[in-house]
């Protein structure tokens, strides 16, 4: 009985797998597309390019959380082993690092800084004797 299942569990982590590789590429191909259809429109190369980081941090990010998801799933199927277990933990070490550090890259700060950044930006609200 346990046969079958740990063969569909498997089958869903190659699928996230893939999905993930997938959601890297396409993210990759799509932020270029954007990246040469707002340099050719606006002109400003510069500005293009900032975005076009961010976009393609945007999308390897969303691929590395589902490479991540699934390497875990896939130690279900496995025999769990003190050689399994640490490079499941090496991996998922490794992918965290870099996801931590795309995040930050892309938003500008540390992520525990975020909320003081995006106060700082936001508009004050207005004063009860501007309401109507």
């Amino acid at each position: 009985m346990a046969e079958p299942i740990h063969a569909f569990v498997d089958q869903i982590a190659k699928a996230l797998e893939l999905a993930g590789v997938a959601i890297v590429v396409g993210g990759i191909l799509l932020s270029t597309i954007i990246f040469v259809r707002d340099g050719a429109r606006e002109g400003d190369w510069r500005s293009a390019y900032t975005d076009y980081r961010s976009n393609i941090g945007r999308g390897i990010l969303l691929g590395l959380e589902l490479l991540v998801g699934a390497d875990i799933i896939s130690t279900i199927t496995a025999p769990l082993t003190v050689e399994s277990v640490g490079l499941l933990a090496g991996i998922v070490l490794i992918r965290t690092f870099l996801s931590f550090s795309l995040e930050t890259e892309i938003e500008g700060c540390w992520p525990w800084r975020r909320a003081a950044k995006e106060s700082a930006e936001a508009p004050p609200a207005p004063s009860r004797a501007e309401s109507p």
